[in-house]
Parts: structure tokens; C-alpha cells; sequence
């Protein structure tokens, strides 16, 4: 069955603003008519496009489907807590969570940081017999495949170690067999990486978001619920790893041969990375390191309100001991080797480039503004993408307003009808050759190329108080046969920017009302002449009629003295 990668766009709800562009460290993201999809192999699932998209169309893979089978079968299901979680379930205790989770149908719940006891135990003493002057933490997956992809050559330096979630479910798997399945639930992303690649340790990677979803379909409040006992010993200083340093705070012995450094954000990660020059000074050195920041109390899906909080981060020291890590027992089977899965090199030629900046009207390096609003930090990365096929040229914001200004000024200069814009202040901001004609402001015109400050009451007097209206109250103004000096004008005012500018439309019909007017004479002269030609048919036509009534009248009388004899 193909899976939907972890991190994937509802493309219908993308809002091309370039945002998950702007954020994502590894550009993982491509442009096609506006709408920003993920690029599967390039993205390490960090997250960060999903916390940003302001439209929500970036989503973490949801594994509510498959749960529900899972828990609709008679497999023994265990739960595998992160110990972010006083960050997504503020006053909840792990176990109000296991009382919850059993209500659901889990057999059996315990906390991932019992994992990362075990992972601090071993890379102690990892770091006790390397001969790698600087050694990388295996604990956040999105980390491990940043450098991976991005810094292959250091793939040697991660400590060949499973990640806490790793460790902890293979513990749970050695105690209840290979029949039982683990899942995971947390605030990240990339686990869901972790369990597609090793089925057979973890079944689902489960974000706290779905579980939160799972609770309210069966009317469960993990606050409000009684406490039931872990199936493993609740974790003590495990539950650091949830916080930035907090893998190093486990690890910090009499071991005096180890620099201990926590970097967190991939950006941070990637500087450190690029500018090493592999001089560690007298001591190794351990880079803990976690693709959020602060760690993953900061995840992909932790609420605002609480990311990063201090009250989450002293949740985290509400533990029994303070004990070191170094101190515990060693834990067997959690070894792991990672292998680079470097990404194709792409590197455009400066040919290349310059032809790529000038589809986009960049022709100098002066046109090269680097503005980022693109997404790019650059042109010339932008110019890359574009290359690459990840990128649009639409993207570029000044490409896009010279063309709407090209575009704009050449339909208002030939627009066969007179066009002016006007500003708050009722002055011209913009016009065409017509309108200055209109206005008999030719040579202001030609010699300056536009009117721009002239009052509108100047150059339209009388009609200020249509572009007063608008700009006020928005919509749109018509007026028919207006005078404008020795002018008949139709002229239609509609707002630009609601109480800011607005614009109008002016047609001459001075030459249409005088062609109306001679053709009106014209017919009324002909009216005139069939009037007088119908006048002088019924006159014509009356001293017939008379002229035949006296020679009837005389026939008739005739006939009548006739008669009479």
C-alpha cells in the first residue's frame, strides 16, 4: 500500500503566499500554477511548513484509520508516550493517560523518555570509546535525515544508536513479544518516517492532535480520570530530551573529555555544520541535536499557547532522582548504523543562471534585489529553483508589478477614453494623453510624462466632488452628458482603494451630440418639406373635392328642374 508522505498540501487550500517556502530550511517545496506541493525526498518532515501555513493546507498524515482497525482487533496494543506531553495535556499526568488510553482499548501504556535512559546510557559510553572528534545525537529523526540528505559526509559522526522511541519499543517488544504492537504518540512528524521504515519495532507514529481526536470520539477526559500504573517504572531524567539541552543534562558525568553543545532548528544545525572545519580544540565534542526550537516541546502540533512554555519546562523536572544516565544499566539491542542518502547535486552554470534572472527581468546584478519574498533568500537561489522546476516565475513580486505596471500603463495610455486616478488628497496620481487633452493640459503632459500632483478640481472643474464621494464611501459614480467647459462628457468614478484613491473613466460625446444634432435637423427639415408637400396635397386634394361638389351639385339640380316639368 503507497502511504501519503508524512507531511503533504490540500493543494485546493493553498493560498500561493510562498509562507512554507519562506520556512522550510530545505526548500522541500514546489511551486506548479500557485500551489505549493511537498517534495517527498527532499523533506525530513521537521514540521515547520505546517505551523506556518496560514491557510492550514499543509497537514501531518493522520493514522486515525489504521488505529481504529488496530484497536477494532484482539492484538495486544501498547502505547508509547512522548515526554513532550505535559505540553499538548497541560495538567494531565502520565497516568490520567494511561487510564484513558486502556479505556480505548490499549493493553498497556509507558513513557518513551524510558527509551531515552537507555539511548543516554549508551551513548555515554560511545562517547567514552570514539575516536570521531565530534559525534551527533541520533535522537530526533528529522535531524538524522537532515544530514543524511544535506551533510552526507557526517552521517559517520551520528551515534549509531537507535532514537528513544526506537529503543523504548524494541524494550516493549523484547518484554511482550513479537505479537504485541507498539505505538507511538507524540508532537512530531518524522517519527511517522521511523515506523514506515521499522514496522516490525513500532507500528504507528500517532500525533497528540489525533489522540486528543480519539478521546473526544469516546467522550474521554484524561484530566478528569483516576491514575493507573505504568507497565514499565515511570521515567526520571528521560523526560529531558523533551527540551533543548535536556539529552545533555543526562549525559554530563566526570567525563571531562566531552564538550557538550545542544543546537536546535535546522537552520542552526545547518550553519554549525557548513562552517566546521574540523578542529574540535582539546575535548570532543556531543552536538545534541533537535530540528525545533527549544525541542520538542516546540513540535509541529503543540499548541501555541503552551510551546515553549516555562510551566512545560518545569513539568519536566517534576521527577524523583536526578540521577545521570551514566549511572544506569546498560541496555541491550538498541545499536543502529545510518547510511547518507545524499540528494541529487544540481549545480546551474553561470549561463544557466543569467538566462533563468532574465526571465524574471533581472538583468544586472543591481536588478538583483534579494528581497525573499519569493520564499528565496536569494535571486540567484531563486533562480535555481527555477531551474530545478520547483519554482514559478510568478513567485517574483517585482517581476510580477513591473509586468502589472507594463501592463496597466499600456492599457491606460491607449484606451481610446480619457483616464485618470486620484488620490486621498484629490490629486492626480496617475492619467493617459487623453485625459490630458481632455483637460487642455497637453504640455504639462509631453513635458513631464504625466500630471501627477494636479489637483483634480484643476484639471476637472466641477466634478472633485464625484472623486470626494467615492473615495469615501466607495462604489461607483455615473454621470451622462456633463458639461466640461465647452465639452459633453460621460464620465463614470469607481473606487481603487477604499478611502485611499479612486479612478474615472471620461468619454467625449461632443462630436456624438453635435452628429445627433445635425442629423435631428436634417430630419426635422425633411419633416418640414413633407409637411408642407401633405399641406399642399390636401389643399390641392380640398379644391378638387369643392370643384367636383359644384359640377355635382349643378348635374344634380339639373335633374331636378328636369323632373319638375
Amino acid at each position: 500500500m503507497i502511504k501519503t508522505a508524512p507531511v503533504y498540501t490540500i493543494e485546493n487550500e493553498c493560498q500561493d503566499c510562498y509562507k512554507c517556502v519562506r520556512h522550510c530550511h530545505c526548500k522541500a517545496i514546489r511551486i506548479v500554477n500557485g500551489k505549493a506541493s511537498v517534495i517527498a525526498e527532499n523533506c525530513v518532515a521537521c514540521g515547520v511548513c505546517v505551523k506556518v501555513c496560514p491557510s492550514h493546507a499543509k497537514k501531518i498524515r493522520t493514522e486515525l484509520p489504521r488505529l481504529r482497525q488496530m484497536l477494532g482487533t484482539n492484538v495486544k496494543l501498547y502505547a508509547s508516550i512522548a515526554p513532550s506531553f505535559p505540553a499538548y495535556f497541560p495538567g494531565t499526568t502520565i497516568g490520567q493517560l494511561a487510564t484513558a488510553l486502556k479505556k480505548i482499548g490499549f493493553s498497556g501504556v509507558a513513557e518513551t523518555a524510558i527509551g531515552a535512559q537507555a539511548v543516554s546510557r549508551q551513548t555515554a559510553e560511545f562517547l567514552k570509546n570514539t575516536d570521531l572528534d565530534i559525534v551527533i545525537s541520533s535522537a530526533c529523526p528529522a535531524c538524522v535525515d537532515y544530514i543524511r540528505k544535506y551533510h552526507p559526509q557526517y552521517t559517520k559522526n551520528i551515534v549509531p544508536l537507535y532514537s528513544p522511541v526506537m529503543a523504548h519499543c524494541q524494550m516493549i517488544k523484547e518484554r511482550f513479544g513479537d505479537d504485541c504492537k507498539v505505538v507511538f504518540f507524540g508532537p512530531c512528524a518524522a517519527k511517522k518516517n521511523e515506523a514506515d521504515r521499522n514496522p516490525e519495532i513500532f507500528s504507528l507514529a500517532v500525533t497528540f492532535a489525533v489522540l486528543e481526536q480519539l478521546f473526544e470520539e469516546n467522550g474521554i477526559v484524561p484530566m478528569a480520570e483516576e491514575e493507573s500504573p505504568l507497565f514499565m517504572d515511570k521515567a526520571e531524567e528521560g523526560r529531558f530530551y523533551a527540551v533543548e539541552g535536556g539529552m545533555n543534562d543526562t549525559l554530563r558525568d566526570e567525563n571531562r573529555n566531552v564538550r557538550y553543545i545542544s543546537v536546535s532548528g535546522l537552520e542552526n544545525l545547518d550553519r554549525m555544520l557548513r562552517f566546521y572545519n574540523g578542529s574540535t580544540g582539546k575535548r570532543k565534542i556531543f552536538l545534541e541535536a533537535l530540528a525545533c526550537p527549544g525541542g520538542c516541546i516546540n513540535g509541529p502540533v503543540i499548541p501555541a499557547a503552551y510551546a515553549g512554555s516555562l510551566d512545560v519546562i518545569a513539568e519536566t523536572d517534576k521527577i524523583s532522582t536526578m540521577e545521570s544516565s551514566t549511572k544506569r544499566a546498560v541496555q541491550d539491542h538498541i545499536e543502529s548504523k545510518f547510511s547518507a542518502e545524499s540528494l541529487p547535486e544540481s549545480h546551474a552554470s553561470e549561463k544557466e543562471l543569467t538566462i533563468a534572472l532574465a526571465k524574471v527581468g533581472k538583468f544586472s546584478r543591481e536588478d538583483e534585489l534579494n528581497c525573499g519574498a519569493c520564499g528565496y533568500n536569494t535571486c540567484r537561489e531563486f533562480a535555481t529553483a527555477l531551474l530545478q522546476h520547483k519554482a514559478e516565475e510568478a513567485m517574483c513580486h517585482t517581476y510580477l508589478r513591473k509586468n502589472f505596471e507594463r501592463t496597466s500603463n499600456a492599457l491606460i495610455r491607449f484606451i481610446p477614453a480619457a483616464v485618470v486616478m486620484v488620490d486621498e488628497n484629490l490629486n492626480i496620481c496617475e492619467c493617459n494623453r487623453n485625459f490630458a487633452i481632455m483637460s487642455e493640459m497637453t504640455e504639462v503632459y509631453d513635458a513631464l510624462g504625466n500630471l501627477n500632483t494636479i489637483a483634480i478640481e484643476n484639471a476637472l472643474p466641477g466634478f472633485s466632488e464625484l472623486f470626494s464621494s467615492v473615495i469615501s464611501n466607495g462604489g461607483e459614480i455615473e454621470k451622462f452628458n456633463q458639461k466640461l467647459k465647452d465639452k459633453i462628457v460621460n464620465i463614470s468614478v469607481f473606487s481603487i482603494a477604499h478611502g485611499k484613491s479612486a479612478g474615472a473613466v471620461i468619454q467625449d460625446i461632443t462630436k456624438n451630440e453635435l452628429q445627433r444634432e445635425l442629423i435631428a435637423e436634417k430630419a426635422r427639415k425633411v419633416i418640414r418639406k413633407n409637411v408642407l408637400t401633405v399641406q399642399q396635397v390636401a389643399r390641392l386634394f380640398g379644391e378638387h373635392v369643392a370643384d367636383t361638389e359644384i359640377l355635382l351639385n349643378e348635374i344634380a339640380g339639373s335633374y331636378e328642374r328636369r323632373g319638375g316639368k
